[in-house]
């Protein structure tokens, strides 16, 4: 799991591009990001599933500016991204939560 920063001179926003490997997607058929950033919808980012098995999505974020997320694989089981900026715990479960810093 990673993701990559693009900061855009021409506005404050980053493009960050979000991936999960195949093995970290344990045989998931369907990965979706969720977050501050959709609202925590299921059904707001689904990552696409490339050949190779791993996932891949991108999006446009506003600069400074912190969210949490998490991966959602089969819209049942939740991973966090261990390569993220800093972890908080959720205030809806007893988990922490990924986070991205811009």
């Amino acid at each position: 799991m990673a993701f990559k920063k693009q900061y855009l001179k021409s506005k404050p926003v980053c493009k960050v591009t979000f991936k999960i490997s195949k093995e970290e997607a344990k045989e998931a058929d369907s990965v979706s990001i969720v977050g501050d950033f959709n609202d925590w919808d299921k059904s707001a980012t689904v990552m696409k599933k490339l050949k190779n098995g791993s996932f891949s999505a991108a999006m446009d974020l506003p600069v400074e500016n912190e969210y949490q997320f998490r991966y959602l694989l089969d819209d049942k089981a939740y991973e966090n991204d261990w390569q993220a900026d800093a972890y908080t715990m959720s205030p809806m479960s007893n988990e922490e939560n990924s986070v991205i810093k811009l």
